[in-house]
């Protein structure tokens, strides 16, 4: 089963922030902590963590899309289910009885 491609955007962009968020934070840990001071530092952690909570909402919403599009199937099956038993039960009722 192949994912469409909005799946696929949202999650690219969800593995996208996710990177720049942990190369943010091995940066941030390694090279350029003695730069890091003051305002720098406040501005620098903010944005860290505004790809951390753009790669959270990209997750919510693909769980969000991918829960509605189950339900969505789990729903047409159950009427292709039903309607398959009604016309089954139509045309058993349609033949006559050899009594």
């Amino acid at each position: 089963m192949h994912g469409n491609p909005a799946d696929a955007r949202r999650r690219w962009f969800g593995v996208f922030f996710l990177i720049i968020a942990v190369g943010m934070l091995v940066w941030g840990q390694t090279f350029l902590k003695p730069y890091l001071e003051g305002l720098g530092f406040i501005v620098y952690w903010l944005a860290c963590m505004g790809f951390t909570g753009l790669a959270m909402l990209s997750a919510l919403l693909d769980i969000w899309a991918v829960r509605r599009r189950t339900r969505d199937q789990q729903r047409d099956l159950f009427r292709r289910i039903f309607d398959e038993g009604e016309s089954k039960e139509d045309n058993s009722t349609d033949k006559p009885n050899g009594n």
